[in-house]
C-alpha cells in the first residue's frame, strides 16, 4: 500500500485525493475483515503525503479601490457597496457578515461587535468610508425592508439577504469592476488581513481583529507578507535579478592569496 502511495503521487495525485483513496481502500477492507475474508487491514498506518497549505489571494490595494469604486445608482448598489466596504473594513466572515442586526453598528462610536465562530464576540472598528456608506445604505434600507425585520443587509424581497445571495453579487461586482480574477467575500477577508498586517506588522493585533482563537490560523498571512517582500526583492535588488551576462566575469584572474 505504502508502494502504491508512492506511485500515484509521483504521478501527480495529490495529498487530498490519496487521503480519499486510501479511506475507500481502508473502508474495504474493514468490510472484508468482518466478512472473515482477511484477517488483517493493510491500509492501517499507511498516510497519505501530506497536502501543501493552499495560501489566500488577497486583491492589492489598487485593486480593492476599483472594487469598491461603485456608482451609486440603485438601492441594490448601495447595499452591495456597503457589504464590501464593511467587509473589507471589519475583516468580517461572511457569516458574520449576513448575520448582523440593524441595531447591531454603532455609528457613533464607529464600531461593530461580531458573532464569530463558537459565539465569541469581539469588537471591531470600522473606517470612514465603510460608515459613509453604511449611512447611504440606512436611508434606502427604510423603503425596502418588511416590517419587524431585524437583518443590517435584505434582500431585494425586504428579508435577510442570504450568504449565496452575496457571492453572486461580489461576484457580479468583480466582473462589472474590472477585476482580473473572481472576488467572493473571503477574499475581501483576506485583503483586510493582508493589507493591514503589511501596514503595520502587529499579527496579535490582526489575530484580534480576525476573530482568530488560534495565532498560528493567523501566521498564514506572514506568508503572504514574506512572498510581496520576496517579489519586491527579486524586481529591485541588483543581484537578485542580475542575468548570467551581467553576472562579474568569471575569467578575471583570482585574487592572490592573501
Amino acid at each position: 500500500m505504502r508502494a502504491y502511495v508512492a506511485a500515484r503521487h509521483r504521478k501527480g495525485l495529490g495529498g487530498r485525493s490519496l487521503q480519499r483513496e486510501l479511506s475507500a481502500v481502508r473502508s474495504f477492507f474493514n468490510y472484508l475483515r468482518r466478512e472473515a475474508e482477511v484477517k488483517t487491514n493493510p491500509v492501517v498506518g499507511v498516510r497519505a503525503p501530506k497536502t501543501a497549505r493552499k495560501l489566500p489571494t488577497p486583491l492589492d490595494v489598487d485593486e480593492m479601490g476599483q472594487l469598491l469604486n461603485v456608482n451609486h445608482d440603485s438601492p441594490l448598489a448601495i447595499r452591495d457597496w456597503a457589504m464590501m466596504e464593511l467587509m473589507y473594513s471589519a475583516g468580517l466572515r461572511l457569516a458574520e457578515l449576513v448575520s448582523l442586526n440593524v441595531d447591531s453598528i454603532d455609528l457613533a462610536d464607529n464600531s461593530v461587535p461580531v458573532s464569530g465562530k463558537g459565539s465569541k464576540t469581539r469588537i471591531v472598528p470600522i473606517g470612514r468610508f465603510a460608515k459613509e456608506s453604511l449611512k447611504q445604505w440606512l436611508k434606502e434600507r427604510n423603503h425596502m425592508t418588511n416590517p419587524g425585520e431585524t437583518a443590517l443587509f435584505i434582500s431585494s424581497r425586504g428579508t435577510r439577504i442570504s450568504a449565496r445571495a452575496v457571492q453572486q453579487r461580489m461576484k457580479q461586482w468583480g466582473i462589472s469592476q474590472g477585476i482580473d480574477s473572481p472576488v467572493h467575500p473571503h477574499r475581501l477577508r483576506h485583503s483586510f488581513a493582508s493589507h493591514l498586517l503589511e501596514s503595520s506588522g502587529d499579527l496579535r493585533a490582526v489575530q484580534e481583529l480576525l476573530g482568530h482563537a488560534d495565532i498560528s490560523t493567523t501566521q498564514i498571512y506572514t506568508h503572504i507578507d514574506f512572498q510581496h517582500l520576496a517579489k519586491v526583492y527579486d524586481a529591485a535588488h541588483p543581484r537578485a535579478k542580475a542575468s548570467v551576462g551581467s553576472r562579474p566575469d568569471s575569467k578575471k584572474k583570482p585574487l592572490k592569496n592573501a
